[in-house]
């Protein structure tokens, strides 16, 4: 370690603790804040998304208290919102921000650029080879191995029973038993990461055969092979305009309260971190 600023950095040295000074092992940095509000502890900062979830509720509850909404507290740290003052808050938020209705012809445009989304019955007939990410795991080195092994099933001079052999000697997953394959599945027979690559993804929802990369999801890395598509019944627009409205409602409002959330960012007094997104579950 450095020497202290203000002793001589000698064993025995007690100059650097003079009155005044502060040891560098025991110097706090000062809270987050926002115009003033500390929003935790010294000494005690929350992860990022906690900072930033404290910072959007604080720059709120300013905000109604400004519009006479909520009372005055004169507090040196931001306080917890109880489920009155969350409801005022949601309360102001919907009165600041209108969204109107999406147009028959804005439902119209989405649901042509989007067909294949609302199809019903959609499935693939799909198998793997799952890494799996677990306790203690070398996750570069596993992610290595799962890379080795796409390789190899990429190479065009590979046997077709190959994707099978590996399945079986280095699948995580049950399937390997059966040579990795899974069946029929759909949109809601597999983890969220890939049913946005097989079903939703520009690249990916049509694809046949051996995905060119390596899919991450929660439980590890597949090495995942499509092997038949079936593109189901397409629903009207008539059938799922209702459902489209809402999307396109939703969508609208998430871009003004993120709007909303950024123009009270810039007019306060933020330190101690980046507001770079309003992420907060009050305005979700």
């Amino acid at each position: 370690m450095m020497a202290a600023a203000n002793g001589c950095g000698g064993g025995a040295c007690q100059c650097g603790n003079a009155p005044g000074t502060v040891p560098e092992t025991k110097a706090e940095a000062a809270p987050a804040s926002v115009n003033g509000i500390a929003l935790h502890p010294p000494g005690e900062r929350p992860d990022e998304h906690t900072l930033r979830e404290l910072a959007w509720t604080e720059l709120l509850r300013q905000e109604a208290v400004r519009l006479a909404l909520l009372p005055p507290l004169e507090v040196p740290r931001a306080p917890p919102l109880g489920d009155a003052e969350q409801d005022i808050v949601q309360r102001m938020l919907d009165s600041a921000i209108e969204i109107p209705a999406p147009s028959e012809a804005e439902c119209r445009r989405y649901h042509e650029a989007r067909r294949a989304h609302f199809a019903i019955g959609r499935r693939v007939r799909a198998r793997h080879i799952l890494f799996a990410v677990t306790q203690g795991i070398d996750v570069p080195k596993l992610a290595a191995r799962a890379e080795q092994c796409l390789l190899e099933l990429r190479h065009k001079a590979v046997a077709p029973a190959r994707f099978a052999e590996l399945a079986r000697e280095l699948s995580n997953c049950p399937s390997g038993a059966d040579g990795g394959e899974l069946g029929w599945i759909g949109p809601d027979d597999c983890a969220d990461e890939l049913t946005a690559e097989l079903f939703h993804a520009e690249t990916g929802r049509d694809a046949i055969g051996l995905h060119p990369r390596l899919l991450h999801s929660r439980y590890g890395f597949h090495v995942l092979e499509v092997l038949e598509r079936d593109a189901g019944r397409p629903q009207s627009f008539e059938e799922v305009r209702q459902r489209i409205a809402v999307q396109l409602a939703q969508q609208s409002r998430a871009k003004a309260l993120h709007q909303y959330m950024q123009l009270l960012a810039g007019a306060a007094a933020v330190e101690g971190l980046v507001l770079d997104g309003a992420d907060s579950l009050l305005v979700q």
